[in-house]
């Protein structure tokens, strides 16, 4: 058993101080009383807490649509089943014997459930940063394909291809005001279109910063009246 978990703690490219964590992580309900739920549960809050901070680090110019889109695509069940594949785990997952007998070790869900537990396994022993560190090293190409799948486009250009897309007028946009010190300089946009009928308006150091920011807004607007599908469509 001892040179089990040490192999399991090289493909984990990650040794427990407290081996007992690790233990638990890996037993299922069906295994005993005392199992991996709660370590689960911590695991699952930890690993999306890492992935949004990531992707909103990453993408400042990406909209709340987009960053969910690659978040889900990360922490979704086949992602976490890919990941425990990758590592090995089926077989260290401690089962029950009717668990065992109907396949429990290849279910995606209870694969995905384990990679939850060892993080939040992770998180308890050692703190958020080796949780981090496991996250980034384990879902590495999974954060890769998520930003294949969905190549960003800026506000302005999304909305743009939007409203050429259903033959509607361009953005009616105008610099409306200009402030600050000469040396920081304001710039304020107003921007409306038909299909949202208010305007909106923003202020920023730059008049295409602003425009973007409007444009954002307007982006927001239309996935509020029933268009997200539409709106995301560039991705």
């Amino acid at each position: 058993m001892a040179s089990n978990i040490a192999q399991l703690q090289r493909r984990l490219g990650y040794a427990f101080d407290d081996p007992a964590l690790l233990t638990l992580a890996l037993s299922h309900r069906s295994f005993a009383g005392t199992n991996n739920e709660r370590l689960e549960f911590l695991g699952d809050a930890i690993l999306g807490q890492v992935v949004t901070d990531y992707l909103y680090q990453q993408f400042p110019d990406a909209r709340e649509g987009e960053l969910s889109r690659m978040r889900s695509h990360i922490v979704r069940g086949e992602s976490l089943a890919e990941v425990a594949k990758k590592l090995e785990l089926g077989s260290d997952i401690l089962l029950g014997p009717g668990e065992m007998k109907s396949g429990g070790q290849r279910r995606d869900s209870i694969l995905g459930d384990t990679v939850e537990a060892l993080l939040g396994a992770v998180y308890l022993d050692q703190g958020i940063d080796a949780a981090k560190d496991r996250i980034y090293d384990w879902f590495k190409s999974l954060f890769d394909s998520a930003l294949e799948v969905q190549p960003l486009k800026d506000s302005k250009t999304t909305l743009q291809e939007w409203l050429q897309q259903r033959g509607k007028a361009l953005p009616d946009c105008k610099l409306v005001d200009t402030g600050g010190e000469a040396h920081s300089r304001l710039f304020t946009v107003s921007c409306k279109i038909d299909a949202v009928g208010q305007e909106m308006t923003a202020t920023a150091s730059s008049r295409s910063r602003a425009e973007q920011m409007v444009a954002e807004q307007l982006l927001n607007e239309l996935e509020k009246k029933g268009e997200p599908n539409e709106c995301e469509s560039h991705a």
